[in-house]
């Protein structure tokens, strides 16, 4: 960062981003610093927990938005524009390759954590392996938006931009995931 340019950690997003556009690295750093956690942690559930595959995702997504910077039109936010190019390299990704698991501390997240209790925690890891194999089994984009929403925290808007989808069809996809999930987890309840 340049002793005489402004401060960047705190200008937003479309100042950084007209600046990157400029070709001005620093502003770039800033927007990756800021928004590659998200990435990665969205990259790392889609692809079923591989940090490898999540780090060549996210590294790939971050290059695609630096080469095509001139291509954001602004019909969303940085933030939801970026999660599509994660999920288009996911996808590109997944194409290629065998589904994997998501791995079971990325899902511990979402369930509250047990007591001392050896039964308790015997029947929280069965209750994680059991969601684990509901999300695999799910179709991708009923998974992504699953994912997008109840661990990333996206609202339909931002997931149908990330996915490039209808608002409708994020709602539908959701829908369809979530009873589903709700099926295969009956068990559970």
């Amino acid at each position: 960062m340049s002793p005489n340019g402004p401060q960047r950690s705190g200008a937003t997003d479309d100042a950084l981003l007209r600046a990157a556009r400029l070709g001005d690295e620093e502003a770039f750093a800033v927007l990756v610093d800021r928004h590659a956690p998200g990435m990665y942690r969205y990259a790392l559930r889609l692809v079923g927990g591989s940090d490898a595959d999540a780090k060549e995702v996210t590294q790939e997504a971050l290059i695609s938005a630096w080469k095509g910077l001139d291509t954001f039109a602004g019909r969303s936010s940085l933030r939801t524009w970026l999660f599509r190019l994660v999920h288009r390299r996911a996808a590109d990704l997944q194409r290629h390759r065998r589904p994997t698991p998501i791995d079971d501390e990325l899902l511990s997240a979402a369930l509250r954590p047990a007591e001392d209790n050896p039964l308790r925690d015997a029947l929280d890891s069965e209750l994680l392996a059991a969601l684990q194999a509901a999300l695999d089994e799910l179709p991708w984009h009923q998974r992504a938006a699953w994912l997008l929403f109840e661990i990333e925290g996206l609202s339909y808007d931002e997931i149908a931009a990330a996915l490039d989808l209808s608002t409708g069809s994020v709602r539908g996809h959701l829908h369809r995931g979530r009873r589903t999930l709700a099926e295969r987890m009956e068990r559970w309840r």
